[in-house]
C-alpha cells in the first residue's frame, strides 16, 4: 500500500490546519500553546482573535486588560492609577503584541468583560470609583487597540445594551475614535449594529456606506423605538454597493424588503435570517426574492403572522430554500401546511414553542410526512400526547439529527405528579432512538435516578459530544450526580458537560461552581461548563451556519 510522503516543509501548513479546527474550543486551543514554539506561535492568535466572545465564560482570561493595558501611555496609567489600580500590576514582559491579533469586537461584550474584570480587584461596583473605572477603562482599550494596529474583520454595535453598562458619553468617545482611525474598521466583514436614538449612529452608518464596501454579513438589529426612515435611508447605502454581501440579518422589527432591490447583493446573498418579524409588514417579498439568484438559506425564527406572506411565498417561480422554521405563537394548521409543502425538503431547523397542543400535534405529523433531513430539533412545552410523535419525528430523521433540546422547565406544584410522569416517559424511551452520535442534547426535566439510569443504559452506544441537564427541582430531590458519573465518566460518552439545578423558588446550583467535581471529571477528559455558557440558543446556532 503506498502512502503519500509528508515533506518537513508541509507541517507548519498541516499543524495550522489541524489548530484551526480546535478554533471554537478554547480549553484544547489553549493546551497547544504548550506543546513547542510553533504551535504555540498558531494558537496564540486564534486565542485572541475573538477575546470577549460570547461563546464561552466571559471573559476567556482576565489577564487580557492587564496585558493590554500594560501598553498605556504614563499620562494614562496615572489615572488609572486615580480609580485605583496599580500598574504595577501590568505584565512587562510578552513574547507577542496580544492586541494586534484582536479580529473581533461586540461593543455589549467587551464592556461587560471589562465589568467583570473590575469586579475581581475588590472594587464595591456600589462605589464612584468603580463607575468611573466602568466610563473610563473601555476607551482606553480602545486606544490601545488602534495604536497596535487592530484591524476588525467582525465589529457589533449594541448600543442599548451596551450604555446599560457604561454610559452614553463612553461609547460616543469610541464611535468618534475610531471614525478618527478608520483602518481599524475599513476591512470589516460582519458587522451587526443596534440602532439607538444617539447621534453617533448616523456618524458611523456615513462612514461605513462610504468607505466599506466588503461587508459579507450584515446583522440590522432595531431598537423598537427608533425612526424608521433614518433605518431605510442609511440601510439602503450600506447595501448598495456592497461587492460580496452574502449573509443578512433582521433582527426584532421588519424592515423593508425593497432595500435589497436592484443591489449588488442579488447575485451575492445567500442567506437572509428573519427573527421575531412581524410578517404584515413584509411586502414585496415575490418581487424580491425573484431578483435574488444565488439565494440558497431562509431562516424563520420566532416570526409573527406567518399566513400573510404564504400566498407570496407559494407564487415564487424560484424554490423557496427555507432551512430553519421555528414556531412560538398560534398560526393556522393550514399556513403550516403549506409553507412544509412548498419547503420541507430544505428543512434542516425545527422548533416548536408555546403553541396549542393540538396544533403541535398536528405540526409534527407534517414534519414527519414532509422534512427528511432535519438536524436540529427544539421542543419546548409539550404534553405526553406530543412527546410520542416527538419520538417518531426523531426516528425518522436519525441520520441526519445532530441537536436535541427538551424542555418544559416551568414550575407549578399542582402538576408535580404530571411533571414526574412526563419526564419519567422522555427518560425511558428517547435513549432507545437516539443517533450513534449527537453533538448536541438538551434535556430539561424532572430528573429520578431511576429514570436517568435508563437513559443511560438505552442511549450506551451513544457518543454525546456537548450534553446538558437542567433538573427541575421542588423541594426534596434525589443526587443524580453519582448516577451521571457512573455511567459518563466510566464509558467515555461524553466530552463537554453541564449540570444545573433549579429550585422552584428560584434559586439555582451549577456543576461548575463544584471544583473537586469539575476536577475528578477532568481527569476522565470530561470538561464541565457553565450550564448557561454551554447552552446553545437556537438564534446563535443559526448565526453560526453558513461561515
Amino acid at each position: 500500500m503506498a502512502c503519500s510522503k509528508i515533506s518537513p516543509g508541509d507541517i507548519p501548513e498541516i499543524t495550522s490546519k489541524i489548530i484551526q479546527y480546535l478554533q471554537n474550543d478554547y480549553l484544547a486551543l489553549h493546551s497547544c500553546i504548550f506543546v513547542n514554539r510553533l504551535w504555540c506561535r498558531i494558537a496564540i492568535p486564534l486565542l485572541w482573535e475573538d477575546p470577549f466572545s460570547k461563546k464561552v465564560n466571559l471573559p476567556k482570561n482576565h489577564n487580557i486588560f492587564e496585558i493590554s493595558l500594560h501598553k498605556l501611555n504614563e499620562n494614562d496609567k496615572a489615572q488609572l492609577n486615580t480609580y485605583g489600580i496599580n500598574n504595577e500590576s501590568f505584565s512587562l514582559n510578552t513574547l507577542f503584541n496580544y492586541p494586534s491579533f484582536i479580529k473581533c469586537l461586540n461593543t455589549f461584550s467587551f464592556v461587560y468583560s471589562i465589568k467583570k474584570w473590575i469586579g475581581t480587584l475588590s472594587i464595591s461596583n456600589q462605589s464612584t470609583q468603580f463607575s468611573n473605572l466602568l466610563n473610563f477603562t473601555p476607551l482606553l482599550l480602545f486606544k490601545i487597540f488602534i495604536q497596535n494596529k487592530v484591524n476588525l474583520h467582525t465589529f457589533e454595535v449594541e448600543i442599548s445594551s451596551t450604555i446599560k453598562i457604561t454610559n452614553s458619553e463612553c461609547l460616543n468617545s469610541i464611535i468618534r475614535l475610531i471614525l478618527r482611525n478608520p483602518t481599524f474598521i475599513y476591512n470589516i466583514k460582519n458587522f451587526k449594529f443596534h440602532l439607538n436614538n444617539a447621534i453617533f449612529n448616523i456618524d458611523l452608518l456615513n462612514y461605513l456606506y462610504s468607505h466599506c464596501n466588503s461587508i459579507s454579513t450584515l446583522h440590522c438589529q432595531k431598537n423598537i423605538h427608533h425612526k424608521t426612515f433614518i433605518t431605510e435611508k442609511y440601510l439602503t447605502k450600506i447595501i448598495n454597493p456592497q461587492q460580496n454581501l452574502k449573509r443578512i440579518l433582521f433582527e426584532e422589527r421588519a424592515y423593508p424588503l425593497t432595500i435589497l432591490m436592484n443591489s449588488n447583493c442579488a447575485n451575492t446573498l445567500k442567506s437572509i435570517v428573519f427573527y421575531k418579524i412581524n410578517f404584515l409588514d413584509i411586502h414585496y417579498l415575490k418581487e424580491v426574492f425573484e431578483q435574488l439568484n444565488v439565494l440558497d438559506s431562509i431562516h424563520f425564527i420566532y416570526c409573527s403572522f406567518l399566513y400573510s406572506i404564504i400566498s407570496q411565498i407559494d407564487s415564487l417561480t424560484k424554490p423557496f430554500k427555507l432551512r430553519s422554521l421555528f414556531v412560538n405563537e398560534m398560526h393556522t394548521i393550514d399556513s403550516l401546511k403549506l409553507l412544509l409543502e412548498k419547503s420541507g425538503d430544505y428543512l434542516e431547523n425545527i422548533g416548536i414553542k408555546s403553541i396549542t397542543y393540538k396544533l403541535q400535534h398536528q405540526f409534527i405529523e407534517f414534519i414527519k410526512i414532509y422534512c427528511t433531513k432535519i438536524k436540529y430539533f427544539e421542543l419546548l412545552e409539550f404534553d405526553n400526547q406530543n412527546v410520542h410523535p416527538a419520538f417518531d419525528l426523531i426516528k425518522n430523521v436519525n441520520q441526519n439529527l445532530s441537536y436535541i433540546s427538551i424542555d418544559f422547565c416551568q414550575f407549578n406544584y399542582s402538576q408535580l405528579t404530571y411533571d414526574i410522569e412526563l419526564s419519567s416517559i422522555i427518560l425511558q424511551k428517547l435513549g432507545q432512538i437516539l443517533p450513534h452520535r449527537l453533538e448536541y442534547l438538551n434535556l430539561a426535566l424532572k430528573f429520578e435516578i431511576n429514570n436517568i439510569e435508563i437513559f443511560f443504559k438505552n442511549s450506551q452506544n451513544t457518543f454525546i459530544r456537548k450534553l446538558l441537564i437542567k433538573n427541575k427541582i421542588y423541594g426534596e430531590s434525589q443526587d443524580i450526580l453519582p448516577c451521571i458519573k457512573e455511567y459518563i465518566m466510566k464509558e467515555k460518552r461524553v466530552r463537554y458537560l453541564a449540570i444545573e439545578d433549579v429550585f422552584s423558588n428560584g434559586i439555582r446550583k451549577n456543576l461548575f461552581t463544584l471544583k473537586n467535581e469539575v476536577k475528578e471529571f477532568q481527569l476522565h477528559n470530561i470538561e464541565v461548563y457553565n450550564y448557561n455558557d454551554l447552552f446553545i440558543k437556537n438564534y446563535d446556532y443559526i448565526k453560526e451556519m453558513d461561515y
